[in-house]
Order: C-alpha cells, then sequence, then structure tokens
C-alpha cells in the first residue's frame, strides 16, 4: 500500500471502530477465537481462508504487530478485512496496540514508522474494543480480567485506566491469592485463582479464552481459563478456539481447540 493508501484506510477504519463498544456482544452462529498474531501473516492470511465463512465469526485477541516478520502487512490486512466484514470480524486489543499510553520493548512495529503514521497508527489502534461476551457462558479479552462491578462497566473501561491495564498486560499464575503484584522482569500484573474465581462469578461467566501469555500453560483453573497463541513468532503450534453459542460452555471441554 502507498502511504496515501494507508491514511486513507485508517481514517475510514477510525470511523468504524468508533461504532463500537468495548464490550462486543455476540448472540448467535460460531465463533472463532484467534491469539496473538504478532506479525505473523501467514497466520492471518490462513485463518481468514479456512475460518471466515457465512453464519462465523472471527475474534481476534489482539497483539497484531511487532515480533514478527510482517506487522505492517498484518495489521493492515487486518484493518481491510474489518471494512469488508463489519460485523463477522472483530479486533480486540492487546498491550501492542496501546503504544499511545505504554512505550514498550520490542515495538519493532512502532519504531520502524515515521512520526506522522506512529500517531495515525496509535490513534486508530486506541480506539479498539476489549472484550466480547457471548450467551452461552464465555468471555474473551487478551490478557486479565478487569476489577470492574459488572460487565456492563467494561463499557465504561478509559484508555490506561487500571482496568485497561489489567486486560491489556495482565498475566494469570496457578497460585492462590488475587492481586500477586507486578513481574519485576516485565511489569506487567499478575492475578491468581482467587481473582479469576471472583471476577468470572461476578460476571456470570464459566470460561475466560485469551492469549497475551505464550508460556502460561493452555488450561488453567479446572479447565476454566484457555490461553490460545496463534503467532509463530513464539509457539510452533499456532493455535485457535471454536465455539458453538446454541451451546453452553461449561469448561475448556465444551470448546474445539484446533492447530492452525
Amino acid at each position: 500500500m502507498t502511504r496515501e493508501e494507508i491514511k486513507r484506510l485508517l481514517i475510514e477504519v477510525e470511523e468504524r471502530f468508533q461504532q463500537e463498544p468495548n464490550l462486543i456482544r455476540l448472540q448467535s452462529g460460531e465463533v472463532i477465537f484467534v491469539g496473538d498474531t504478532h506479525g505473523d501473516f501467514e497466520a492471518t492470511e490462513k485463518i481468514m481462508e479456512r475460518y471466515l465463512k457465512p453464519g462465523n465469526k472471527l475474534v481476534f485477541l489482539g497483539d497484531y504487530v511487532d515480533r514478527g516478520p510482517a506487522s505492517l502487512e498484518n495489521i493492515n490486512f487486518l484493518l481491510k478485512q474489518k471494512l469488508k466484514h463489519p460485523d463477522s470480524l472483530f479486533l480486540l486489543m492487546g498491550n501492542h496496540e496501546g503504544y499511545s499510553v505504554v512505550h514498550f520493548h520490542p515495538a519493532d512495529f512502532w519504531e520502524s514508522l515515521d512520526a506522522e503514521l506512529r500517531q495515525l497508527y496509535a490513534e486508530v489502534l486506541s480506539q479498539l474494543p476489549l472484550a466480547v461476551s457471548t450467551p452461552n457462558g464465555v468471555i474473551a479479552l487478551h490478557g486479565a480480567l478487569p476489577h470492574v462491578p459488572s460487565l456492563e462497566d467494561i463499557d465504561g473501561i478509559k484508555l490506561g485506566n487500571a482496568e485497561w491495564h489489567q486486560i491489556t498486560w495482565g498475566d494469570w499464575q496457578e497460585r492462590r491469592g488475587g492481586f500477586l503484584g507486578y513481574d519485576p522482569y516485565t511489569g506487567r500484573p499478575q492475578f491468581g485463582q482467587g481473582w479469576f474465581a471472583e471476577a468470572m462469578s461476578r460476571f456470570g461467566k464459566n470460561v475466560l479464552i485469551r492469549s497475551h501469555q505464550p508460556n502460561a500453560p493452555q488450561t488453567m483453573y479446572k479447565g476454566r481459563c484457555l490461553t490460545i497463541f496463534t503467532s509463530s513468532a513464539y509457539v510452533s503450534r499456532r493455535t485457535i478456539a471454536w465455539v458453538d453459542l446454541e451451546k453452553e460452555v461449561k469448561s475448556v471441554n465444551d470448546i474445539r481447540i484446533e492447530i492452525v
């Protein structure tokens, strides 16, 4: 894409994101959840070709840029596809889309842009929604669950506040306790089983689907927390999660996990 084509794309897709709430509610059909792609354009193309079918909805859980070899191609492709399939494709925010709030490393995509394009991408990606809720027991987001009174309050989360950091930067640990402090190496907030159980009860959900943490066990908390990763930048087995909204999801056993 030329520079002018990119700028037109960003203006057009920003208008679309402004129409979406922080919390996307999906009511029917089948939903394919996709973990971090991190510049793995090959994975994104394969997923779109294989899974974006009539009746299906695709939910990407954030982190589209940095680390992988094709960040620019990956994010531009996804933004163009969002315009083509606005009600079937949903792009959630990950920590790597929050560069306007928190600078981090590695950030090879962001550092490769000049000042104008960096600001334009940052403004657009800072407006991505934060979470998906389904009527059959699933909540999906990038990292950890936010400390808000109810599911509906996710719509009130502001860019850069504490709850935003919990969603986009939070890690889970298979340990007792609520907030476990910050990882001394990454600075990420850490959360335990108590935080998970209390938040899931408050939201009335059975299973969390998330990404963000490639070294986490795929399933935690007795099958109620599923971590998927869909980028070869970290893992050799790229996975997605397939959920039928007509069937109740009580645990990971009710979710189809596929290797891409």
